[in-house]
């Protein structure tokens, strides 16, 4: 059995927690804890570095990958956004490289930060299914995310049909980060039929009400790298 084995079965029944660390040292006390996998955040890499979200380059994010691998036993996924399409090789060495840095999991969104918008969905798919591709020569687990409910653009039913086709295309977990009303995460889960990965919001269900719904995973997105922001302020004054 592989790390990766190790996180696709987590996903098999049940609700796991999947937090997010931003360095060797939040990650290894996560570890501590015993959280049986862990995640990259974007937002939280990319401030931890003085960039801001969606400015992290390729190399920068295999670096991370591989820094945070190298002090690891449980399995890592990366919130690895569209996975550098515009980069040398695209998508598919994108996964390569990560896969070679350690992971077991890397995601691809549909927002492009370049247009300020939401990928169109035929395009999107297509994205998808390059990337499984490369998620499945490597054995990574796919995670596919919809991002209008991040972006503005709430269309519930536009977000559930682009997770359908996400899972089709061969992601095998969708996420729709933003969400938080139960009859929606509902409807996520009953119509999209695969694992589903929530956004853990203060305004949202507890874990247990998400297990009741039948969410499989729950991450924390940058919220915990931005708790202890908040702590270093409050105690530098």
């Amino acid at each position: 059995m592989t790390l990766c084995d190790d996180f696709r079965d987590l996903h098999a029944e049940g609700t796991f927690i999947l937090p997010n660390p931003w360095d060797r040292g939040s990650a290894l006390a996560l570890e501590n804890m015993g959280f049986r996998a862990l995640a990259t955040t974007s937002a939280g890499l990319g401030r931890s570095i003085g960039k801001d979200d969606q400015q992290v380059t390729r190399d920068e994010l295999v670096e991370h990958v591989t820094r945070l691998v190298s002090v690891l036993h449980v399995p890592l996924s990366v919130d690895s956004e569209r996975l550098h399409p515009d980069d040398a090789g695209g998508i598919a060495e994108t996964v390569r490289m990560l896969a070679r840095a350690g992971a077991s999991g890397c995601s691809i969104e549909d927002y492009d930060p370049d247009s300020g918008s939401i990928v169109p969905v035929q395009e999107a798919t297509e994205a998808v299914e390059t990337a499984a591709a490369a998620c499945a020569e490597h054995g990574l687990v796919l995670t596919a995310r919809a991002e209008n409910h991040l972006y503005g653009a709430g269309d519930l039913d536009d977000t559930i049909e682009r997770l359908v086709r996400y899972a089709e295309a061969g992601a095998e977990v969708v996420y729709a980060p933003g969400l938080w009303a139960k009859s929606d995460i509902g409807r996520v889960v009953a119509e999209t039929g695969g694992p589903v990965n929530v956004l853990a919001m203060p305004e949202g269900p507890a874990v247990p009400e998400l297990a009741a719904l039948g969410v499989r995973r729950v991450s924390t997105g940058a919220r915990l790298h931005g708790a202890a922001h908040r702590c270093l302020l409050e105690g530098a004054r």
